[in-house]
Protein backbone atom coordinates (compact mmCIF):
# COMPACT_ATOMS: atom_id res chain seq x y z
CA UNK A 1 0.00 0.00 0.00
CA UNK A 2 0.85 3.37 -1.12
CA UNK A 3 -0.17 6.57 1.05
CA UNK A 4 -1.49 8.92 -1.50
CA UNK A 5 -3.59 12.25 -1.13
CA UNK A 6 -6.65 12.50 -1.61
CA UNK A 7 -7.05 15.66 -3.35
CA UNK A 8 -3.52 17.09 -5.58
CA UNK A 9 -4.81 20.03 -6.11
CA UNK A 10 -6.14 22.06 -2.87
CA UNK A 11 -5.83 25.45 -4.91
CA UNK A 12 -7.86 24.06 -7.42
CA UNK A 13 -11.53 25.57 -6.65
CA UNK A 14 -13.17 22.57 -8.82
CA UNK A 15 -12.43 20.21 -5.71
CA UNK A 16 -14.72 22.69 -3.44
CA UNK A 17 -14.31 20.39 0.01
CA UNK A 18 -10.70 20.26 0.06
CA UNK A 19 -10.61 17.36 1.64
CA UNK A 20 -6.86 17.02 3.15
CA UNK A 21 -6.37 13.40 3.27
CA UNK A 22 -4.65 10.55 2.57
CA UNK A 23 -5.96 6.78 1.01
CA UNK A 24 -3.99 3.65 0.31
CA UNK A 25 -3.22 2.85 -3.01
CA UNK A 26 -2.97 -0.56 -3.48
CA UNK A 27 -0.18 -2.41 -5.74
CA UNK A 28 1.46 -5.59 -6.86
CA UNK A 29 5.38 -5.96 -7.22
CA UNK A 30 7.22 -8.52 -9.37
CA UNK A 31 11.36 -8.17 -8.93
CA UNK A 32 12.41 -11.84 -9.20
CA UNK A 33 13.50 -10.35 -13.03
CA UNK A 34 15.78 -7.52 -11.83
CA UNK A 35 18.80 -6.85 -11.61
CA UNK A 36 20.11 -2.97 -10.25
CA UNK A 37 19.75 -0.50 -12.64
CA UNK A 38 16.99 -2.12 -14.93
CA UNK A 39 13.58 -0.40 -15.90
CA UNK A 40 10.02 -0.38 -14.21
CA UNK A 41 7.57 -1.44 -15.81
CA UNK A 42 4.14 0.02 -14.19
CA UNK A 43 1.12 -1.74 -15.88
CA UNK A 44 -2.14 0.33 -14.78
CA UNK A 45 -4.76 -1.60 -14.06
CA UNK A 46 -7.54 0.73 -14.40
CA UNK A 47 -11.79 0.31 -13.86
CA UNK A 48 -11.09 -2.76 -11.86
CA UNK A 49 -9.47 -4.60 -8.75
CA UNK A 50 -6.46 -5.97 -9.11
CA UNK A 51 -7.53 -9.11 -6.79
CA UNK A 52 -7.38 -11.59 -9.05
CA UNK A 53 -5.48 -11.66 -12.23
CA UNK A 54 -2.45 -8.97 -12.04
CA UNK A 55 -1.15 -9.11 -16.04
CA UNK A 56 1.71 -9.36 -14.59
CA UNK A 57 2.63 -12.83 -15.91
CA UNK A 58 1.37 -14.54 -19.56
CA UNK A 59 1.87 -10.48 -20.81
CA UNK A 60 3.59 -7.99 -22.44
CA UNK A 61 4.60 -6.50 -19.04
CA UNK A 62 6.24 -10.50 -18.15
CA UNK A 63 8.42 -10.25 -21.89
CA UNK A 64 9.68 -6.62 -21.20
CA UNK A 65 10.54 -7.67 -17.17
CA UNK A 66 12.47 -10.42 -18.46
CA UNK A 67 14.57 -8.82 -21.64
CA UNK A 68 15.19 -5.76 -19.65
CA UNK A 69 15.78 -7.10 -16.34
CA UNK A 70 12.96 -5.00 -14.99
CA UNK A 71 10.86 -4.34 -12.31
CA UNK A 72 7.10 -4.99 -12.95
CA UNK A 73 4.43 -3.13 -10.84
CA UNK A 74 0.33 -3.20 -11.31
CA UNK A 75 -1.20 -0.59 -10.04
CA UNK A 76 -4.85 -0.19 -8.83
CA UNK A 77 -6.78 3.19 -9.78
CA UNK A 78 -8.39 5.32 -6.87
CA UNK A 79 -11.94 4.27 -6.31
CA UNK A 80 -11.40 0.84 -7.45
CA UNK A 81 -10.60 -2.51 -5.24
CA UNK A 82 -9.54 -1.60 -1.85
CA UNK A 83 -7.85 2.07 -3.22
CA UNK A 84 -10.89 3.78 -1.98
CA UNK A 85 -10.55 7.33 -0.49
CA UNK A 86 -13.75 6.94 1.32
CA UNK A 87 -16.14 4.44 2.75
CA UNK A 88 -19.30 4.99 0.46
CA UNK A 89 -19.30 6.70 -3.22
CA UNK A 90 -21.65 10.04 -2.68
CA UNK A 91 -22.01 12.42 -5.05
CA UNK A 92 -19.62 14.45 -2.76
CA UNK A 93 -17.10 11.53 -1.85
CA UNK A 94 -16.84 11.53 -5.65
CA UNK A 95 -15.38 14.55 -6.30
CA UNK A 96 -11.77 13.64 -6.46
CA UNK A 97 -12.36 11.11 -9.02
CA UNK A 98 -11.50 12.74 -11.71
CA UNK A 99 -8.37 12.27 -15.06
CA UNK A 100 -6.39 14.90 -13.33
CA UNK A 101 -6.17 13.48 -9.73
CA UNK A 102 -5.94 9.77 -11.45
CA UNK A 103 -2.81 10.71 -13.73
CA UNK A 104 -1.47 13.48 -10.57
CA UNK A 105 -1.21 9.89 -8.39
CA UNK A 106 0.84 7.69 -11.03
CA UNK A 107 3.34 10.64 -10.79
CA UNK A 108 3.45 10.76 -7.02
CA UNK A 109 3.63 7.05 -6.85
CA UNK A 110 6.59 7.06 -9.52
CA UNK A 111 8.66 9.41 -7.68
CA UNK A 112 8.04 8.40 -3.90
CA UNK A 113 7.64 4.17 -3.77
CA UNK A 114 9.59 2.66 -1.76
CA UNK A 115 10.20 -1.17 -2.29
CA UNK A 116 11.47 -3.34 -0.29
CA UNK A 117 15.19 -4.70 -0.82
CA UNK A 118 15.34 -2.83 -3.62
CA UNK A 119 17.35 0.86 -3.93
CA UNK A 120 17.35 3.86 -6.33
CA UNK A 121 14.14 3.24 -8.85
CA UNK A 122 12.21 5.79 -8.36
CA UNK A 123 11.66 8.31 -11.16
CA UNK A 124 13.10 9.75 -13.15
CA UNK A 125 16.67 8.77 -12.50
CA UNK A 126 15.60 5.13 -13.22
CA UNK A 127 13.58 4.57 -16.77
CA UNK A 128 9.58 4.36 -15.88
CA UNK A 129 7.48 3.00 -18.67
CA UNK A 130 3.53 3.11 -18.69
CA UNK A 131 1.76 0.23 -19.82
CA UNK A 132 -2.27 0.92 -20.34
CA UNK A 133 -4.84 -0.96 -22.47
CA UNK A 134 -8.47 0.68 -23.15
CA UNK A 135 -9.50 3.69 -20.04
CA UNK A 136 -5.76 2.61 -18.53
CA UNK A 137 -4.86 3.30 -22.25
CA UNK A 138 -5.89 6.22 -22.16
CA UNK A 139 -4.96 7.20 -18.52
CA UNK A 140 -1.41 6.03 -19.71
CA UNK A 141 -1.28 8.36 -22.48
CA UNK A 142 -2.82 11.31 -20.84
CA UNK A 143 -0.06 11.09 -18.11
CA UNK A 144 3.17 10.19 -20.61
CA UNK A 145 1.89 13.80 -21.96
CA UNK A 146 1.52 15.27 -18.25
CA UNK A 147 4.35 13.95 -16.48
CA UNK A 148 6.72 13.89 -19.38
CA UNK A 149 9.70 14.70 -16.72
CA UNK A 150 8.51 11.45 -14.50
CA UNK A 151 7.53 8.99 -17.34
CA UNK A 152 10.20 7.93 -19.67
CA UNK A 153 8.03 6.74 -21.79
CA UNK A 154 4.56 5.34 -22.27
CA UNK A 155 2.02 2.42 -24.07
CA UNK A 156 -0.84 3.30 -24.97
CA UNK A 157 -3.06 0.21 -25.77
CA UNK A 158 -6.38 1.07 -27.45
CA UNK A 159 -6.47 3.39 -25.22
CA UNK A 160 -10.18 5.53 -25.77
CA UNK A 161 -8.10 9.19 -26.31
CA UNK A 162 -11.13 10.85 -27.49
CA UNK A 163 -14.67 11.33 -25.85
CA UNK A 164 -17.81 12.12 -27.41
CA UNK A 165 -21.30 11.93 -25.90
CA UNK A 166 -23.01 8.97 -28.26
CA UNK A 167 -20.94 6.58 -29.40
CA UNK A 168 -23.04 4.60 -32.39
CA UNK A 169 -19.42 3.43 -34.00
CA UNK A 170 -18.83 0.57 -31.05
CA UNK A 171 -21.26 -1.34 -33.47
CA UNK A 172 -19.62 -0.59 -36.62
CA UNK A 173 -16.67 -3.48 -36.63
CA UNK A 174 -18.99 -5.81 -35.91
CA UNK A 175 -21.72 -4.82 -38.30
CA UNK A 176 -18.22 -5.27 -41.02
CA UNK A 177 -16.61 -7.95 -39.93
CA UNK A 178 -19.20 -10.42 -38.24
CA UNK A 179 -20.35 -13.43 -39.97
CA UNK A 180 -22.85 -11.77 -42.27
CA UNK A 181 -25.37 -13.65 -42.31
CA UNK A 182 -26.01 -12.84 -38.39
CA UNK A 183 -25.72 -9.49 -39.41
CA UNK A 184 -27.82 -9.15 -41.80
CA UNK A 185 -30.47 -11.59 -39.51
CA UNK A 186 -30.07 -8.72 -36.42
CA UNK A 187 -30.06 -5.53 -38.65
CA UNK A 188 -33.10 -7.07 -40.54
CA UNK A 189 -34.56 -7.82 -36.85
CA UNK A 190 -33.76 -4.72 -35.43
CA UNK A 191 -35.85 -2.89 -37.85
CA UNK A 192 -38.94 -4.87 -37.71
CA UNK A 193 -38.31 -4.22 -34.39
CA UNK A 194 -38.70 -0.31 -34.39
CA UNK A 195 -41.40 -0.78 -36.87
CA UNK A 196 -43.52 -2.40 -34.06
CA UNK A 197 -42.48 0.00 -31.72
CA UNK A 198 -43.04 3.37 -33.91
CA UNK A 199 -46.82 1.72 -35.00
CA UNK A 200 -47.63 2.49 -31.31
CA UNK A 201 -49.22 -1.04 -30.94
CA UNK A 202 -49.13 -1.91 -27.54
CA UNK A 203 -50.31 -5.50 -27.95
CA UNK A 204 -47.70 -6.08 -30.84
CA UNK A 205 -45.26 -4.89 -28.46
CA UNK A 206 -46.16 -6.91 -25.39
CA UNK A 207 -45.96 -9.81 -28.19
CA UNK A 208 -42.83 -9.56 -29.15
CA UNK A 209 -41.52 -8.72 -25.14
CA UNK A 210 -43.42 -12.91 -24.84
CA UNK A 211 -41.89 -14.74 -27.52
CA UNK A 212 -38.05 -13.38 -25.98
CA UNK A 213 -39.90 -13.97 -22.29
CA UNK A 214 -39.35 -10.95 -21.17
CA UNK A 215 -43.39 -9.41 -21.02
CA UNK A 216 -42.20 -8.48 -17.12
CA UNK A 217 -39.94 -5.46 -18.75
CA UNK A 218 -41.90 -2.18 -18.72
CA UNK A 219 -39.66 -0.11 -20.70
CA UNK A 220 -39.10 -1.45 -24.11
CA UNK A 221 -35.38 0.13 -23.60
CA UNK A 222 -34.59 -2.04 -21.33
CA UNK A 223 -36.09 -5.21 -23.54
CA UNK A 224 -34.11 -3.75 -25.96
CA UNK A 225 -30.87 -3.23 -23.99
CA UNK A 226 -31.66 -6.84 -23.04
CA UNK A 227 -31.54 -8.69 -26.25
CA UNK A 228 -28.10 -6.79 -27.21
CA UNK A 229 -26.57 -8.26 -24.39
CA UNK A 230 -24.56 -10.85 -26.51
CA UNK A 231 -23.79 -8.27 -29.15
CA UNK A 232 -22.93 -5.85 -26.68
CA UNK A 233 -24.26 -3.40 -23.59
CA UNK A 234 -25.02 -0.56 -23.54
CA UNK A 235 -22.68 0.83 -20.71
CA UNK A 236 -23.09 -3.21 -18.71
CA UNK A 237 -22.04 -6.61 -20.41
CA UNK A 238 -23.47 -9.58 -18.20
CA UNK A 239 -22.23 -12.24 -21.44
CA UNK A 240 -19.08 -12.22 -23.52
CA UNK A 241 -19.20 -10.01 -26.40
CA UNK A 242 -17.63 -9.16 -29.33
CA UNK A 243 -15.10 -6.92 -27.06
CA UNK A 244 -14.07 -10.22 -25.57
CA UNK A 245 -13.10 -11.99 -28.20
CA UNK A 246 -9.63 -12.64 -28.16
CA UNK A 247 -7.04 -14.35 -30.30
CA UNK A 248 -4.87 -16.39 -27.13
CA UNK A 249 -7.78 -19.16 -25.89
CA UNK A 250 -6.45 -18.75 -22.41
CA UNK A 251 -7.96 -14.91 -22.56
CA UNK A 252 -10.53 -14.98 -25.03
CA UNK A 253 -14.46 -15.98 -25.35
CA UNK A 254 -16.14 -17.42 -28.05
CA UNK A 255 -19.62 -16.92 -27.00
CA UNK A 256 -20.23 -14.11 -29.55
CA UNK A 257 -19.99 -16.59 -32.19
CA UNK A 258 -21.46 -19.20 -30.45
CA UNK A 259 -24.57 -16.48 -30.62
CA UNK A 260 -24.27 -15.75 -34.34
CA UNK A 261 -24.20 -19.26 -35.31
CA UNK A 262 -27.26 -20.01 -32.98
CA UNK A 263 -29.49 -17.29 -34.78
CA UNK A 264 -28.22 -18.45 -38.36
CA UNK A 265 -29.31 -22.10 -37.93
CA UNK A 266 -30.64 -23.27 -40.72
CA UNK A 267 -31.45 -26.62 -38.99
CA UNK A 268 -33.33 -25.12 -36.66
CA UNK A 269 -36.11 -27.06 -34.35
CA UNK A 270 -39.68 -26.42 -36.42
CA UNK A 271 -40.39 -24.39 -32.60
CA UNK A 272 -37.99 -21.51 -33.43
CA UNK A 273 -38.79 -21.31 -37.14
CA UNK A 274 -42.69 -20.92 -36.57
CA UNK A 275 -42.02 -18.18 -34.58
CA UNK A 276 -40.31 -16.32 -37.56
CA UNK A 277 -44.29 -15.96 -38.72
CA UNK A 278 -46.05 -15.09 -35.21
CA UNK A 279 -45.36 -11.27 -36.57
CA UNK A 280 -46.04 -10.90 -39.85
CA UNK A 281 -49.33 -9.32 -39.67
CA UNK A 282 -47.81 -6.14 -38.52
CA UNK A 283 -44.93 -6.05 -41.53
CA UNK A 284 -47.33 -6.63 -44.23
CA UNK A 285 -47.09 -10.35 -44.74
CA UNK A 286 -43.09 -10.06 -44.26
CA UNK A 287 -41.17 -13.05 -42.33
CA UNK A 288 -39.06 -12.09 -39.43
CA UNK A 289 -36.00 -14.89 -40.44
CA UNK A 290 -34.19 -15.77 -37.97
CA UNK A 291 -36.50 -14.42 -34.92
CA UNK A 292 -36.95 -17.59 -33.24
CA UNK A 293 -33.30 -18.49 -33.07
CA UNK A 294 -32.55 -15.73 -31.63
CA UNK A 295 -35.08 -15.67 -28.90
CA UNK A 296 -34.28 -19.05 -28.02
CA UNK A 297 -30.52 -17.99 -27.25
CA UNK A 298 -31.59 -15.20 -25.00
CA UNK A 299 -34.12 -17.94 -23.07
CA UNK A 300 -31.07 -20.30 -22.91
CA UNK A 301 -28.22 -18.16 -22.07
CA UNK A 302 -29.28 -14.47 -20.64
CA UNK A 303 -32.67 -14.93 -19.01
CA UNK A 304 -30.65 -17.38 -16.54
CA UNK A 305 -28.64 -14.80 -15.84
CA UNK A 306 -31.50 -13.81 -13.06
CA UNK A 307 -32.05 -16.72 -11.25
CA UNK A 308 -34.76 -14.99 -8.85
CA UNK A 309 -36.78 -14.58 -12.20
CA UNK A 310 -37.76 -10.98 -11.27
CA UNK A 311 -36.53 -9.82 -14.95
CA UNK A 312 -37.98 -6.28 -14.29
CA UNK A 313 -35.82 -5.60 -10.92
CA UNK A 314 -32.46 -3.18 -11.01
CA UNK A 315 -30.80 -6.67 -9.82
CA UNK A 316 -31.70 -8.01 -13.33
CA UNK A 317 -32.67 -6.54 -17.01
CA UNK A 318 -34.74 -3.91 -15.94
CA UNK A 319 -33.12 -0.26 -15.41
CA UNK A 320 -35.80 2.10 -14.42
CA UNK A 321 -35.29 1.80 -10.46
CA UNK A 322 -33.61 5.29 -9.33
CA UNK A 323 -33.13 3.86 -5.60
CA UNK A 324 -30.91 0.99 -7.45
CA UNK A 325 -28.75 3.68 -9.18
CA UNK A 326 -28.32 5.77 -6.20
CA UNK A 327 -27.12 3.33 -4.06
CA UNK A 328 -23.35 4.46 -2.83
CA UNK A 329 -21.53 1.40 -2.25
CA UNK A 330 -18.14 1.28 -3.25
CA UNK A 331 -17.84 -0.44 -6.55
CA UNK A 332 -16.16 -0.49 -9.90
CA UNK A 333 -19.06 -0.06 -11.76
CA UNK A 334 -20.16 2.86 -9.28
CA UNK A 335 -16.86 4.23 -10.40
CA UNK A 336 -16.40 3.53 -14.28
CA UNK A 337 -20.20 5.36 -14.28
CA UNK A 338 -19.14 8.75 -12.68
CA UNK A 339 -16.00 8.92 -15.32
CA UNK A 340 -18.69 8.21 -18.19
CA UNK A 341 -21.15 10.37 -16.93
CA UNK A 342 -18.95 13.57 -16.03
CA UNK A 343 -15.76 13.16 -18.15
CA UNK A 344 -15.58 10.65 -21.04
CA UNK A 345 -19.28 9.88 -22.56
CA UNK A 346 -19.11 7.47 -25.69
CA UNK A 347 -22.71 6.52 -24.71
CA UNK A 348 -23.16 3.44 -26.43
CA UNK A 349 -26.37 4.07 -28.98
CA UNK A 350 -28.34 2.82 -32.11
CA UNK A 351 -27.75 3.97 -35.83
CA UNK A 352 -30.10 6.41 -36.92
CA UNK A 353 -32.74 5.83 -39.45
CA UNK A 354 -31.47 4.87 -42.71
CA UNK A 355 -28.10 3.13 -41.15
CA UNK A 356 -28.21 -0.49 -40.49
CA UNK A 357 -28.19 -0.69 -36.78
CA UNK A 358 -27.67 -4.16 -34.81
CA UNK A 359 -29.57 -2.65 -31.84
CA UNK A 360 -32.96 -1.19 -31.25
CA UNK A 361 -33.33 2.98 -32.43
CA UNK A 362 -34.81 3.52 -28.84
CA UNK A 363 -31.41 2.98 -27.37
CA UNK A 364 -30.29 6.79 -27.28
CA UNK A 365 -27.76 8.88 -24.93
CA UNK A 366 -30.88 9.99 -22.66
CA UNK A 367 -31.41 6.18 -21.83
CA UNK A 368 -27.79 6.27 -20.06
CA UNK A 369 -27.98 10.22 -19.14
CA UNK A 370 -30.98 8.65 -16.50
CA UNK A 371 -28.64 6.84 -14.91
CA UNK A 372 -26.21 9.34 -14.52
CA UNK A 373 -28.92 11.68 -12.83
CA UNK A 374 -30.36 8.56 -11.08
CA UNK A 375 -26.83 7.71 -9.65
CA UNK A 376 -25.24 10.83 -8.89
CA UNK A 377 -27.93 13.56 -7.16
CA UNK A 378 -26.04 17.20 -6.46
CA UNK A 379 -24.44 17.39 -3.27
CA UNK A 380 -23.15 19.75 -0.96
CA UNK A 381 -19.98 20.18 -3.15
CA UNK A 382 -20.28 17.94 -6.26
CA UNK A 383 -22.78 17.48 -9.37
CA UNK A 384 -22.21 16.18 -12.64
CA UNK A 385 -22.95 17.61 -15.95
CA UNK A 386 -26.01 17.98 -17.57
CA UNK A 387 -23.89 15.95 -20.21
CA UNK A 388 -20.59 14.59 -19.51
CA UNK A 389 -17.89 17.78 -19.58
CA UNK A 390 -16.16 16.27 -22.78
CA UNK A 391 -13.58 18.87 -22.43
CA UNK A 392 -12.03 17.26 -19.47
CA UNK A 393 -10.85 14.36 -21.44
CA UNK A 394 -10.34 16.10 -24.76
CA UNK A 395 -7.82 18.29 -23.23
CA UNK A 396 -5.08 16.32 -23.30
CA UNK A 397 -5.01 16.55 -26.96
CA UNK A 398 -7.78 14.74 -27.91
CA UNK A 399 -7.08 13.04 -31.68
CA UNK A 400 -4.27 15.35 -31.57
CA UNK A 401 -2.92 14.09 -28.57
CA UNK A 402 1.23 13.68 -28.74
CA UNK A 403 4.12 13.11 -26.10
CA UNK A 404 7.72 11.93 -26.95
CA UNK A 405 8.13 8.41 -26.71
CA UNK A 406 4.89 7.31 -26.67
CA UNK A 407 3.53 4.58 -28.46
CA UNK A 408 0.07 3.76 -29.53
CA UNK A 409 -1.26 0.45 -30.41
CA UNK A 410 -4.85 -0.58 -31.65
CA UNK A 411 -6.39 -3.13 -33.61
CA UNK A 412 -8.59 -2.84 -36.61
CA UNK A 413 -11.34 -4.25 -35.43
CA UNK A 414 -11.80 -2.90 -31.88
CA UNK A 415 -14.98 -1.68 -31.15
CA UNK A 416 -13.56 1.36 -29.45
CA UNK A 417 -10.98 1.80 -31.93
CA UNK A 418 -13.20 5.32 -33.09
CA UNK A 419 -11.92 6.69 -29.59
CA UNK A 420 -8.82 5.76 -30.04
CA UNK A 421 -5.67 7.33 -31.79
CA UNK A 422 -6.51 4.94 -34.93
CA UNK A 423 -9.75 6.53 -35.58
CA UNK A 424 -11.27 6.64 -38.58
CA UNK A 425 -12.56 10.47 -37.49
CA UNK A 426 -8.65 11.30 -36.59
CA UNK A 427 -5.91 12.33 -39.26
CA UNK A 428 -3.59 9.67 -40.41
CA UNK A 429 -1.18 8.14 -38.58
CA UNK A 430 2.92 8.04 -39.44
CA UNK A 431 5.40 5.92 -37.96
CA UNK A 432 8.06 8.49 -36.68
CA UNK A 433 11.22 7.64 -33.83
CA UNK A 434 10.65 9.91 -31.31
CA UNK A 435 6.14 9.01 -32.07
CA UNK A 436 6.01 5.45 -32.85
CA UNK A 437 1.82 4.15 -33.84
CA UNK A 438 0.77 0.54 -34.80
CA UNK A 439 -2.36 -0.77 -36.16
CA UNK A 440 -2.48 -4.59 -35.63
CA UNK A 441 -4.62 -5.88 -38.66
CA UNK A 442 -8.01 -8.00 -37.91
CA UNK A 443 -7.56 -7.45 -33.81
CA UNK A 444 -9.55 -6.56 -31.49
CA UNK A 445 -9.58 -4.50 -27.70
CA UNK A 446 -5.91 -4.96 -26.06
CA UNK A 447 -4.77 -8.08 -28.03
CA UNK A 448 -1.18 -7.20 -27.94
CA UNK A 449 -1.45 -7.54 -23.78
CA UNK A 450 -1.77 -11.13 -23.96
CA UNK A 451 1.48 -13.07 -25.53
CA UNK A 452 2.86 -16.44 -25.31
CA UNK A 453 6.20 -17.69 -23.58
CA UNK A 454 7.26 -18.32 -27.33
CA UNK A 455 6.65 -15.46 -29.47
CA UNK A 456 7.47 -16.97 -32.57
CA UNK A 457 4.41 -19.13 -32.01
CA UNK A 458 2.10 -16.44 -31.86
CA UNK A 459 -0.49 -15.51 -35.02
CA UNK A 460 1.46 -13.18 -37.42
CA UNK A 461 0.22 -10.10 -36.88
CA UNK A 462 0.29 -10.30 -33.23
CA UNK A 463 3.51 -11.55 -33.37
CA UNK A 464 5.65 -8.69 -35.14
CA UNK A 465 3.43 -6.03 -32.70
CA UNK A 466 5.33 -7.44 -29.98
CA UNK A 467 8.64 -7.70 -31.62
CA UNK A 468 7.90 -4.23 -32.28
CA UNK A 469 6.90 -3.30 -28.84
CA UNK A 470 10.38 -4.64 -27.48
CA UNK A 471 12.46 -3.04 -29.64
CA UNK A 472 10.57 0.09 -29.62
CA UNK A 473 11.09 -0.54 -25.72
CA UNK A 474 14.90 -1.80 -26.11
CA UNK A 475 15.61 1.79 -28.56
CA UNK A 476 14.02 4.01 -25.54
CA UNK A 477 16.28 2.48 -22.71
CA UNK A 478 19.66 2.67 -24.77
CA UNK A 479 18.53 6.24 -25.45
CA UNK A 480 17.81 6.65 -21.78
CA UNK A 481 21.27 5.00 -20.44
CA UNK A 482 23.32 7.20 -22.99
Amino acid sequence: MKLLLINHFPNNPRYASHATGTFKQRYFVETSYYEPGGPVFLYLAGEGPIDGDTHLDASLIEHLMKEFNGIGIVLENRYYGTSCPFNTSSTDELLYLTTEQVIADFDVFAKDVKLPGVNNINAPTTPWILYGGSYPGALSAFTTKTYGETFYAGISSSGAIHGQLEYPQWYDPIQLLAPQDCVTSINNIVDKIDTLINSKNDAAVQQLKEIFGLSALKDIRDFAQTIAFPIGGPFVYPTHTWQEINWNPRFGHEDFFDFCRNVTDVNAPANNTEIDNQLVSYTNGENWKNLGNYAAYIKRVVLPLCPSRDYNSGDCFGTQHPDYWADTTNGATRSYLYTTCTEFGAYQAAQPYGQKSLISRVIDKDYTQQWCNWAFPKGKYNSIPSTPDLQRWNVYGDFNLTADRLLFIDGSADPWKDLCYHSDLAPRRYWSDLHPEHLINGAGHVWDLRTLEDVSAEPQFIRETTYLELRTVETWLKEFHS
